[in-house]
């Protein structure tokens, strides 16, 4: 039934909690609901209504006397004579009986199509005389202000972190583990796998009985099994050890059209991974794919997009008819901020008793349209179609409306009789369990019995023995893949239609069949075996003529409609069609810019349609490397040089763009100065450490040369480049798992500790020649001022002052003086022991030159030092005077006056 208006006594002082799972907001709430001598809390589950009013009784919020204590859900009502605090769920609350206080749970339903009229109605008008306390995630901040301007905020941080754990197999997922489905067959087909696997699994879902979930649960909290397989059942707030959240799917039917959940309903369900302080992990299985990196940080730091619209439905509805009814149903929403959703179950059945004259013969007051809605109030729990259900209330309707006004019990009796039977497999039982939930619901409404108290212990008598059985069956076998309604919709027929949507979701029958990714079909697990053999055949036959198509528009589409992603994954529109492949640890010049392309394609794709799409991406695979590595693919143009150059071309095409000078120096003695000037018409950089090509430091080439080299190396480049610096960053702490090759390709020099960008690394010599007070006879050249001039090694040997680090040199490689200290060392610098490396006077390492060995100017040939004018000679220190008593003063004597007669 819709609330009524709250009286105008009731307190309008509302407290909004939010925040994300994990913070103890209904810990909270019922923490103040103590408080107060009366109190009320609406729940979203019934089994998370039974297990807080269990933990009531038990004591875990203190002492609370069962006689105080009432539970009302639509299928289970204890109500003491005189209770004090009631425990319901949001539609079952009683909401015109006033309480102290009253909280609301998971506000965030409002925007569930179908039952969030029903949380809205409870936001805007349900009311504690002394507090109301609402509880939510942060996205209903904005709505909430918008609808309730008085309210206050309290937002609450979640005890424990959530971390990302990527894909594990589920042969390997760890002890205490949550594995989410949604559906049915696919948890059963889960627990299976890990009964096979792990030994078992329990199994909770919203379709269950509380009796069986908490005899599931049990199985998992003892520690006898390690592993739940659940649906979105365990996101609301069922509280259990888990440790681990998997998502074995990220699409659910949510009752009109399968679609994939967002990342806040994502969150929901991952949050349940760690308690109170315990930090828990989220990852995926099976065949669900790996979520995106902006998912991933969404549901890490709880960021989602805010709700901007509460699903509302009028409450103030008109009984003068049952035109009228459905008119005020339909009545326009009265604010902003609220929106109608689509027709409510009730509605529909309304709507379908409109149409039977039995019925309408029946409505001849107000009072007989009242009491049609609120026979409409029940609850389809087998999910038929609308016409049954309708049916069922038609003939509840009848019952009340002729004679004493109550149902006939023989005909209740022989509804609850077939329900009573164990027998059976898990479907059977299922589906006996929800019948017995509908007769459950409707003998708890005590009007509409002569003996209502005898028809709640059979109805819940047999729904604890169907539990019990379910539970039984649960522990022994977990799948039954041949009992799912669309098999038994397809029994015995042939001829069966598929059909694809615009999702590329693959429909039969208007049910879920299978999915066409790109290329690759992912079909239904459920059409295997016999019965389904029309099916598959559907199914093949509209995945290959698709197929067909889709490779003929792959090979016509344009360069720009394909894309490569950072792990070398080819797109078109966004799908993954394949990856590219470089012979892995045996590179060559030819095979980067022409690597395998492995498709990802289903095995219908074969003849000349995979030929027509393998030609078509190798095409535009090599048009794209040679695009992205233009500065590398000049390289093979060099048919003018001589054999030296030639060679260290073909090194440099080799090594991926970049060479340390050490380990070329002879090859670069052989080099004439016209081959070097060939070398730089096609990019190459003779730099102070490095022979590199600068045109590969620019993000994008450096990006897909790292790619190619991680996939030559046989790893995988999403991870390579997430350790990688980012762009623009130009020195950066060393991570030990990048080999230096990945680095080099990267356009990054490796030492010990850090990496450092070629072109600053170049900038890095300038530095020090400039800090340097060189002789007269050395030169240096500023590699800014003459960036394709070659830079030859730094030589201060000359110096006996060297140079002090300055904090230019700090500044461009953004290290500290220890870094600094470290750099220099390895680049083969000594310095003087002080205990400031501030007041380091630096040196090249004598071990690092030769002795007498001195440099050309920059520029200078060895035809031109030797015809340069010599320098003036130094002073000459005094003489020392000779020993006249000396045999050698005669040949001193001699030689001064070979100098006299000189002059």
């Amino acid at each position: 039934m819709q609330a009524p208006q709250p009286p105008q006594q009731w307190s309008n002082d509302v407290s909004i909690v939010l925040g994300p799972t994990n913070t103890g907001k209904t810990h909270l709430a019922l923490e103040r609901m103590l408080a107060y001598p009366t109190g009320m809390i609406g729940l979203p589950l019934r089994l998370l209504a039974r297990e807080v009013y269990d933990r009531l009784i038990a004591g875990h919020f203190g002492k609370v006397n069962a006689a105080d204590l009432a539970l009302i859900t639509g299928e289970e009502k204890i109500i003491p004579p005189k209770p004090r605090y009631y425990i319901c769920t949001v539609e079952a609350m009683p909401v015109s009986k006033p309480v102290d206080f009253l909280a609301v749970d998971e506000v965030q339903l409002a925007t569930d199509l179908e039952r969030g009229h029903i949380f809205t109605d409870r936001i805007l008008h349900a009311r504690g005389t002394q507090e109301t306390m609402l509880l939510g995630a942060e996205t209903m901040r904005p709505i909430l202000s918008l609808l309730l301007p008085r309210a206050r905020f309290d937002t609450r941080s979640r005890f424990s972190a959530l971390r990302w754990g990527g894909h594990k197999k589920l042969s390997r997922l760890p002890r205490r583990s949550a594995i989410a489905a949604f559906s049915a067959q696919n948890v059963y087909a889960i627990a299976e796998m890990i009964r096979q696997q792990k030994g078992g699994a329990a199994v909770v879902m919203g379709a269950l009985s509380p009796r069986t979930r908490n005899a599931q649960v049990a199985l998992y909290q003892s520690g006898e099994v390690d592993f739940l397989v659940a649906t979105d059942a365990i996101g609301m707030g069922l509280n259990m050890d888990i440790d681990h959240v998997v998502f074995a799917q990220t699409r659910k039917f949510d009752g009109r059209q399968h679609r994939a959940l967002s990342a806040a309903e994502l969150a929901q369900i991952a949050g349940r991974a760690g308690r109170h302080t315990s930090d828990g992990s989220f990852g995926v299985t099976g065949e669900a794919e790996a979520f995106d990196e902006e998912i991933i940080a969404r549901i890490e730091n709880h960021d989602f997009e805010p709700v901007k619209h509460m699903i509302w439905r009028n409450a103030d509805l008109d009984f003068t008819s049952i035109d009228s009814l459905i008119i005020s149903l339909e009545a326009p929403t009265p604010m902003a901020g609220l929106s109608k959703g689509p027709v409510a179950d009730d509605h529909a059945a309304l709507t379908f008793l409109r149409r039977l004259p039995d019925v309408m013969d029946l409505l001849n007051a107000r009072a007989d349209v009242e009491r049609l809605w609120d026979v409409a109030q029940i609850p389809d729990f087998r999910k038929t179609m609308t016409g049954e259900h309708a049916t069922l209330i038609g003939d509840i309707f009848a019952f009340l409306s002729r004679g004493n006004g109550q149902i006939d019990p023989d005909w209740i009796a022989s509804r609850i009789a077939q329900c009573d039977n164990i027998e059976g497999d898990l479907d059977t039982l299922a589906t006996r369990i929800a019948h017995i939930r509908t007769w459950n619901y409707v003998a708890h409404k005590n009007s509409w019995l002569a003996d209502p108290r005898h028809w709640q212990d059979q109805s819940r008598e047999v729904e604890d023995k169907l539990s019990d059985a379910l539970h039984a069956k649960l522990t022994q076998q977990f799948v039954d893949r041949k009992s799912a309604a669309l098999l038994r919709r397809l029994q015995g027929r042939e001829e069966v239609t598929a059909t694809l949507d615009e999702n590329d979701d693959i429909t039969i029958e208007g049910e879920y069949a299978g999915r066409l990714d790109g290329l690759v079909v992912q079909r239904d697990p459920r059409l295997t075996g016999a019965a389904t053999g029309a099916a598959r055949r559907a199914v093949e036959h509209l995945v290959a003529q698709e197929i067909r198509n889709r490779a003929h528009l792959i090979h016509a589409a344009e360069d720009k409609s394909f894309a490569l992603d950072h792990g070398g994954v080819i797109l078109w529109q966004g799908i993954a069609l394949g990856h590219v492949s470089f012979a892995v640890d045996n590179p060559s010049p030819e095979g980067l810019f022409n690597p395998s392309v492995v498709l990802r394609a289903d095995e219908t794709l074969n003849g000349p349609a995979r030929q027509m799409v393998d030609t078509r991406l190798q095409k535009w695979v090599r048009d794209l490397l040679r695009q992205k590595l233009a500065p590398l693919a000049r390289l093979f143009d060099v048919d003018a040089l001589d054999g030296p150059a030639r060679g260290l071309a073909f090194q440099l095409l080799e090594a991926g763009g970049s060479l340390p000078r050490h380990e070329i120096a002879p090859l670069l003695k052989q080099l004439q100065q016209s081959s070097r000037a060939g070398l730089r018409l096609c990019g190459v950089r003779f730099g102070a450490f490095n022979v590199f090509l600068p045109d590969l430091l620019r993000p994008a080439a450096a990006q897909h040369n790292a790619m190619a080299a991680s996939l030559t190396a046989g790893r995988d480049p999403r991870a390579d480049l997430h350790f990688l610096p980012r762009p623009g960053i130009t020195s950066a702490r060393k991570t030990n798992d990048i080999p230096h090759r990945l680095y080099r390709a990267y356009g990054f020099h490796p030492f010990k500790s850090r990496v450092i960008r070629f072109d600053m690394l170049e900038r890095l010599a300038d530095l020090i020649r400039g800090a340097s007070t060189a002789s007269s006879d050395t030169e240096t050249t500023s590699a800014e001022a003459a960036p394709n001039q070659e830079t030859e090694a730094i030589n201060t040997s000359s110096n006996p002052a060297g140079f002090q680090i300055s904090d230019a040199m700090l500044s461009i490689l953004g290290c500290s003086l220890a870094d600094m200290d470290a750099i220099l060392t390895e680049l083969g610098y000594e310095a003087s022991e002080t205990e400031d490396l501030r007041t380091k006077i630096w040196q090249r390492s004598r071990k690092s030159r030769p002795a007498g060995k001195t440099k050309r100017k920059f520029g200078e040939s060895k035809a031109q030092k030797k015809s340069a004018p010599k320098s003036k000679p130094r002073a000459r220190s005094p003489q020392r005077p000779v020993n006249p008593d000396s045999p050698f003063a005669v040949l001193a004597e001699i030689k001064i006056g070979q100098r006299r007669s000189k002059k």
